[in-house]
This record gives C-alpha cells, sequence and structure tokens, in this order.
C-alpha cells in the first residue's frame, strides 16, 4: 500500500470517528512516515500514526492499534494543554518533529495551524535543537537510574532497554531526523554514516548486546518471539498501555517486519523491538496465562536475554551503569553532528509564545 493511500485511510477515520467525540480539537500526522511522499510504499511493519488532540489537561489512554480499511492505524490522544506553549512544544523531541512541516489532518479552531507555523519557523535553531537533544540525554540517565532489581525480570529488561534505546534519539534528534520507535537503530546508522561517524555505531550496538549477532541468531530468537506473540495475543485480557502492539491486528509489524529486516541485511537493527516485544509479552502472559504456559515460554526468552550478557538483575543494573559513563561521549557526538548539520541556524527570530 502506498503511503498516500494510507493516509486518506486515517483521514477518513479521523471523519467518521474522531471528529464526533466530545471535547475534539483537531487531528494530524506523526510517526515514521512524517515528510515522506505520498507515493512512497507503506513498509512492512510500518503503520500510520495520528495524534487526536483533545480539550482539557489529560488526554484519554490511546486506543493504539486499530485495522481500518486494511490500513494499521497508531492512534493517540494529546491533551491540548500539551500544546498550549510553543517553547514547550520546542523543546519535546517527540512533539516537535510533526509540526516541522504541516501534518495537519484537521484543524476546525486553527489552533494548530498557527502552532504549526510557529514551531517550523524556530524548529531548526540551533538553541531548540540542543534542548531536544538534552531531553533525549535525560530521558536516558532518569530512566536507566529507575530500574527497580526487585521487579520481575521482563519489567527489568524494558526498564533498561527503552533508555538505551533513547542513545539513538538523541542521534537523530541532534540531525533533525524523526526519532523512530521500531526503526531507531536503522535509522541512527544511516545518520552516523552520513555524517562521517560510523566507528560511533558499534559502540550502540555492543551496549545493547547484540554486536556480534549473526542473522541465524536473530532469526532463532524471532522464531522464539513469534511463539510467544501468538500465545500472549491469544491470552490477553488485562489492559496495558501497549496492549494493541501485542494482537493478531499488529503481529504483521513486530514478526513480519521484524524478519523483513533480517532479511534485508539489518538482523541487528532488529534486536531492539524483538526485546521489547518479548519482554512485553511476558508482561501479558504474567497476569492472563496459565503457570503451565508461562514456564514452558520462558526458556526461550530467557536464552534471548543471555546472548544480550544479561543473565541477572546485577547485570542489568551494570549496563545501565555503562550506558550512563557513554553519556558524555553521546554529547560529543551529538555536538558534532549539530555543528556539521547545515540545516541548524544561531539565528532566533523571537520569542516563540502560544496566541489563542
Amino acid at each position: 500500500m502506498k503511503i498516500g493511500l494510507a493516509r486518506q485511510n486515517a483521514v477518513i477515520w479521523v471523519q467518521t470517528y474522531a471528529q464526533k467525540e466530545e471535547g475534539y480539537l483537531g487531528a494530524y500526522f506523526s510517526g515514521s512516515t512524517v515528510g515522506r511522499s505520498d507515493l512512497d510504499m507503506l513498509p512492512v511493519g510500518s503503520d500510520i500514526d495520528v495524534v487526536v488532540v483533545r480539550e482539557g489537561e489529560k488526554a484519554p489512554a490511546k486506543p493504539g492499534k486499530i485495522r481500518f480499511r486494511d490500513t494499521l492505524i497508531e492512534i493517540t490522544y494529546l491533551a491540548s494543554q500539551q500544546l498550549e506553549s510553543v517553547e514547550d512544544v520546542l523543546r519535546s523531541y517527540h512533539l516537535a518533529g510533526s509540526f516541522r512541516v504541516n501534518t495537519l489532518i484537521d484543524d476546525p479552531t486553527g489552533r494548530l495551524s498557527l502552532l504549526q507555523k510557529q514551531v517550523s519557523e524556530h524548529f531548526a535553531e540551533k538553541k531548540w535543537v540542543q534542548l531536544r537533544c538534552e531531553e533525549a540525554r535525560n530521558r536516558i540517565v532518569t530512566g536507566l537510574r529507575s530500574l527497580d532489581p526487585a521487579a520481575p525480570l521482563y519489567e527489568q529488561a524494558t526498564a533498561w532497554l527503552f533508555p538505551t534505546g533513547v542513545m539513538t534519539h538523541v542521534i537523530l534528534v541532534a540531525a533533525l531526523r524523526n526519532p523512530t520507535v521500531r526503526l531507531r537503530y536503522l535509522a541512527a546508522r544511516k545518520v552516523l554514516t552520513e555524517y562521517g561517524l560510523d566507528e560511533v555505531y558499534p559502540q550502540l550496538l555492543t551496549l545493547l548486546g547484540c554486536g556480534d549477532w549473526t542473522a541465524d541468531q536473530v532469526e532463532h530468537h524471532l522464531e522464539g518471539l513469534e511463539r510467544t506473540f501468538d500465545a500472549a495475543a491469544s491470552a490477553a485480557r488485562t489492559p496495558f498501555f501497549f496492549s494493541s502492539d501485542i494482537t493478531p491486528e499488529a503481529r504483521s509489524i513486530a514478526i513480519d517486519g521484524s524478519r523483513e529486516l533480517i532479511h534485508a541485511g539489518n538482523h541487528r537493527e532488529a534486536v531492539f523491538w524483538i526485546v521489547a516485544t518479548y519482554a512485553r509479552c511476558h508482561q501479558i502472559l504474567a497476569v492472563d496465562a496459565s503457570t503451565e504456559m508461562q514456564h514452558s515460554l520462558e526458556p526461550a526468552f530467557h536464552a534471548l536475554l543471555a546472548d544480550l550478557g544479561i543473565h541477572t538483575s546485577g547485570e542489568l543494573v551494570l549496563r545501565s551503569q555503562e550506558v550512563i559513563r557513554f553519556m558524555p561521549e553521546l554529547w560529543k557526538i551529538a555536538e558534532k553532528i549539530m555543528l556539521a548539520n547545515p540545516d541548524i541556524t544561531d539565528q532566533s527570530s523571537g520569542h516563540a509564545t502560544f496566541r489563542n
């Protein structure tokens, strides 16, 4: 499916459902397809991200992934309060990228259009790029320091994995690139190559634990994930914020998308999402599956962690400390990218404020 058709289907979903909801203020595209041509094909394992803005200080829980007109759409709700200040949006590496270009689907009040214009004017100024990189760096350190050694191993793995993966976001944000989720390592590798920093990438993989993994090794762990995914999707009853990622509808992302990366020679780039999905599946199994099923699937997950060099909670703590010690070096890399990036300017066009 071409991205343009997927976008059209997402627009129809907004018109059919979101516009009728109480407190609806508008909607826009987000995620990995921002900036891509309508004529490009939607990659295997990708969805269309739509953010629905709702009036108030707190948004409802996101519906997550839904299948609509043969298109997988990721729906996220965002409270309008988060968009009231241009400065707050500009310093948020998760929010700013969607307003660099016009991604608006619907804007009945005109507030999103005004915000988009102001953010796009300031987006590439060095001050804001640095603040977004700092936000990502702080998220790494804060996340890793909050790891609870007493939590179940699957929760500890998640608490270590995601902050570790945010190292790629620091690099992507410095290059004014979209901080993708599943494909973050592939995107970071491309940026480092573009800026002549190829020697950095193996360090990121080493800190993740898969620097020397082979394609066969990744394929083996994907096969284990496939069995675990199907079991978790079948057993799932308790809602989690990631529940829509572990469903038959989302299987193409976790399984088919990972297999596509492996077959394209990007097997190490598939590891991050394989580990993330594995841990989430076990979080579901822990509350919704029988003890027998849990025990039958645990060895494959433990084998995955062992290949990453993780056998105990203590090793996860040590791995977290390794990443934290790498932060000064990571910041030097981000500064090199920002300095070499021709699109980043020192000019400030004034104090940005949100005008209602």
